[in-house]
């Protein structure tokens, strides 16, 4: 079956979720949210998804002040992260560009980005554009440290990066990222040229497997609808469809 570069993205970050009890997913991440539910779909329910700013993807009473309470608790297995930098030891940065405070981009800010990547144990790094002006080799601003000093609590922290072009695996124990997978049509040159960090890699680096049939009709239907709720053009775009809404 044929597939877009977004349901090889969805099927990819799925497969990495495989096992986890509770999957959160923060605002403007459709393609995560996503993976979150096709994953929840293969497990048959055993997997619990939280999408924030979603009308029926979460059951969190009191929404981002929850969230940060049930990863606190260790009630959350798997989250998303990205930022304006990544660097090779998978720290983020949210802020800008420059200088701090004098900084000649700004972004959104950091918000609680530190405080999951601390708690969380799945923290998955996602980018869409791989290019040596987001994939960096120092990033401009720490929002949030990729690893932590022997003797800091901590347990959670990053386990990958996919980008638009590759998925990467990250060892906490040497702070380094190593090259797992190059998507088809694309190269390992290509990931060389537009990385601005060092990475490990095999001899030979596979290319990504492939949608299953099975998963790529699952997204198509099911999951379709349901991350049209929360993005609805999102959806449209890529599979074509709209969000039901419940009876009244």
């Amino acid at each position: 079956m044929r597939f877009s570069n977004e349901e090889l993205l969805i099927c990819t970050l799925s497969g990495l979720l495989a096992g986890v009890d509770h999957i959160a997913v923060g605002v403007s991440s459709p393609i995560p949210g996503s993976a979150a539910l096709l994953q929840r779909a293969v497990s048959g329910g055993a997997s619990r998804v939280t999408v924030l700013n979603s009308a029926n993807l979460h059951s969190l009473n009191d929404g981002v002040s929850e969230l940060f309470d049930c990863a606190a608790q260790g009630r959350i297995g798997a989250f998303f992260l990205s930022g304006g930098q990544i660097d090779g030891a998978a720290n983020i940065n949210l802020v800008g560009t420059g200088d701090y405070p004098q900084q000649s981009v700004r972004w959104s800010g950091s918000f609680g980005s530190a405080f999951l990547y601390f708690l969380v144990p799945k923290v998955i790094l996602f980018r869409w554009e791989h290019t040596r002006r987001t994939l960096v080799e120092a990033v401009d601003f720490i929002s949030a440290p990729g690893v932590s000093a022997p003797g800091i609590y901590r347990p959670g922290g990053p386990v990958a990066l996919l980008t638009n072009l590759a998925l990467f695996s990250f060892d906490r124990a040497q702070a380094r990222f190593r090259l797992e997978s190059v998507h088809p049509g694309h190269s390992v040159e290509e990931v060389l040229d537009n990385t601005g960090f060092g990475f490990d890699q095999a001899e030979v680096v596979p290319v990504t497997a492939s949608p299953e049939p099975a998963h790529l009709t699952l997204l198509r239907k099911e999951i379709a609808q349901e991350i049209a709720d929360p993005y609805p053009e999102f959806s449209g775009r890529v599979f074509g469809s709209v969000a039901r809404h419940p009876a009244a």
